[in-house]
């Protein structure tokens, strides 16, 4: 069996790294993974770079050209597609390369511009896609409500490398940190963060971190000045080594509007960081309230005040919590399960 996956771009990121995992790790006896996506700093971990394509970011005529090519050169029987617009590649590419018979797997990982037609959405996925894989059971049900047919979607979890996210302990920290990983953009309301920060100046021993880039860093430096925070936020850019990151802290917040289920939080149940995080999506899949982490929700700055606080002044609360929450990773959130479950669907 020949499998090609494709995404949009190599850039940090939930897909791409989730296309990373797949790249590196899938392998069998009689199965070859050949993989095509746009470029970004995440193309260096690809480790199969013989049966890599680089596609142009701009030029899609190109694109479509050139992967019918690939697609008939290697035999391809399945196209795995990463996001909406490679799914739409895929129905093309099938009706290009239309002497052969190719399956298309489409793994939903976000929220998609389509989805405000469900009607249109379901009709396109029932017609062109032989399969979908979500990522959590809230966005499989999300899916069926629309009308896509229940035999062609199938939840497999976002798997987290433990040798690459390995747990630590952490010393009682003299200053608690609060951190965000995640791009800067406005769905991930980096803005209720600030809001959070600013309502703990009371909190000489707290200090917040946000890790990432994107198009808000200038709306987010501007009401990190407004609100006087220039002592209390520390704004790192993008960090190369997100593990590090996320054992540095001592909660990881997550204030996004919309997720689907996100593979930060994870990672940090991984690395033994205790998350507070706003209730969207499947992250209740993963985060039970006062358990495996803590829940919010609402976008309210006194709710994730009150949870923060809780973390900071009870020792054995955090314990139990980063205690429970490694072993639900290791339990139910690999990448080994992710990557067995994935082979399976092809």
């Amino acid at each position: 069996m020949n499998v090609l996956m494709l995404t949009d771009k190599l850039t940090m990121g939930g897909a791409e790294n989730y296309f990373i995992k797949l790249e590196n790790k899938m392998t069998g006896t009689g199965f070859h993974l050949y993989t095509a996506a746009g470029g970004g700093e995440l193309t260096d971990h690809i480790v199969n770079k013989r049966h890599y394509m680089k596609l142009s970011r701009k030029n899609h005529l190109l694109n479509l050209w050139l992967l019918t090519r690939y697609i008939n050169k290697r035999d391809i029987d399945v196209i795995h597609a990463n996001s909406l617009r490679m799914a739409f590649y895929a129905g093309c590419l099938r009706k290009l390369a239309w002497k052969r018979k190719m399956k298309i797997v489409y793994t939903k990982h976000n929220v998609t511009a389509l989805e405000k037609f469900p009607r249109l959405f379901s009709l396109w996925m029932n017609r062109e896609v032989t399969g979908i894989i979500t990522v959590s059971e809230y966005e499989r049900r999300v899916l069926l409500q629309y009308g896509v047919k229940k035999e062609k979607v199938t939840t497999v979890y976002n798997g987290v490398d433990v040798e690459k996210f390995p747990f630590t302990e952490k010393p009682l920290p003299e200053v608690f940190k609060v951190g965000i990983l995640a791009r800067l953009s406005p769905e991930k309301n980096h803005s209720l963060f600030l809001d959070i920060a600013a309502s703990m100046k009371a909190e000489k021993d707290l200090h917040f971190y946000i890790a990432g880039e994107g198009p808000e860093r200038e709306n987010i430096q501007s009401k990190i000045q407004t609100l006087e925070l220039s002592e209390r936020v520390t704004l790192l850019g993008e960090v190369q080594e997100p593990d590090k990151f996320l054992q540095s802290m001592d909660a990881l917040l997550l204030t996004s509007e919309r997720e689907v289920f996100p593979m930060v939080i994870l990672e940090a149940m991984a690395t033994g960081t205790p998350v507070v995080t706003i209730n969207r999506g499947g992250i209740s899949e993963a985060i039970t309230d006062g358990e495996t982490g803590m829940l919010v929700d609402d976008h309210c700055f006194k709710a994730f005040q009150e949870k923060i606080l809780s973390l900071k002044s009870d020792g054995e609360l955090r314990k139990r919590i980063i205690d429970a929450a490694r072993q639900k990773v290791e339990r139910d959130f690999t990448s080994h399960h992710m990557v067995t479950h994935t082979f399976s669907h092809y």
